[in-house]
């Protein structure tokens, strides 16, 4: 990883390390559990390879082209890219690419698998809403993910899940075995429980297997968003911006209607701010980002060892 002037985080690092660690592991159990029973996956391993390959090295393409970000140049957003480079020679990061995406929900995010293929962007909405110093204190953030690279961690542990997930559909509906749907021709013969019973295995499998890389991933993201903060307010200088932008975003999201938040959740583990709309969802019980008090209270104690404590 290259060096850069963002604090480096022990605490992120183990993390990252252990959760690369526990999804090879878990790999290595799902791959030994398909070879267990004599299953010949050769087409779907290598869809999912394919899968895996082009989230690794397109995911900023992706990222973009998912949420509508378009790059802009110096000329269309002077500001933003005055930001931007002033960010990047604090941090003494080559700089990534600029973009902004057309929606209301004020948020930001960065992507990509290094320093050298990385982009930033910002939602029209976010541009509206904050200031030139706010903004600086959210790219802050969105730049420590790229620094840090949790964001290539982050799709080298997403692997598994997306190939499990696959494995689960596939099994359920191709019909590898006569398929569940087409079990029932097999009922009167000798090999047809047998074949039903090793299809539901797997994808009892598929799904455990799913459901653990998920919860691996999830638990990661959290820390990388308070990890991101720390490393974002110190590289500033100034918490208390971040943590004024954090509650500036957080309350406009509550202005934006609930058809459109929704429409955004599947994008939360990228924002600065999650997207959640109101009530009880999948996003809110498996939640990317952790509370907004808890990232609150840590800038605030950093805020005080920075400045009151240097008094």
């Amino acid at each position: 990883m290259a060096r850069t002037r963002f604090p480096a985080d022990r605490g992120l690092t183990a993390r990252m390390l252990t959760t690369v660690f526990l999804i090879g592991l878990l790999y290595a159990v799902f791959v030994t559990v398909l070879l267990a029973v004599h299953l010949t996956v050769a087409f779907v391993v290598v869809i999912a390879l394919v899968i895996g390959f082009v989230q690794y090295f397109y995911s900023d393409k992706i990222a973009l082209y998912s949420m509508g970000g378009k790059v802009v140049t110096r000329e269309q957003a002077p500001a933003l890219h005055g930001v931007v480079d002033r960010l990047v020679a604090l941090a003494d990061m080559p700089k990534p690419v600029v973009a902004v995406a057309q929606s209301d929900i004020p948020n930001a995010f960065a992507t990509g698998r290094n320093q050298k293929h990385a982009v930033v962007c910002v939602t029209s909405g976010l541009l509206r809403r904050l200031d030139e110093p706010e903004i600086e204190a959210v790219l802050a953030h969105e730049l420590s993910h790229v620094a840090h690279r949790d964001v290539a961690v982050m799709t080298i542990a997403s692997f598994l899940g997306i190939m499990a997930g696959l494995l689960t559909r596939v099994f359920y509906w191709s019909g590898l075995f006569g398929g569940f749907g087409g079990g029932n021709r097999n009922n009167n013969q000798g090999g047809g429980n047998q074949t039903a019973m090793i299809e539901l295995a797997m994808v009892l499998v598929s799904a455990v297997v799913y459901a653990v890389s998920f919860v691996l991933v999830r638990t990661l993201s959290r820390y990388r968003e308070l990890a991101a903060d720390r490393s974002g307010a110190i590289l500033i200088g100034q918490p208390a911006l971040l943590a004024q932008a954090l509650v500036k975003v957080s309350g406009e999201m509550a202005r934006i209607p609930t058809r459109d938040l929704r429409g955004a959740e599947h994008f939360n583990a990228f924002y600065f701010v999650p997207a959640l709309a109101p009530g009880v969802s999948l996003s809110t019980l498996f939640a990317t980002h952790p509370p907004l008090q808890k990232r609150l209270d840590q800038l605030a104690k950093l805020d005080a060892q920075m400045h009151h404590g240097a008094a």
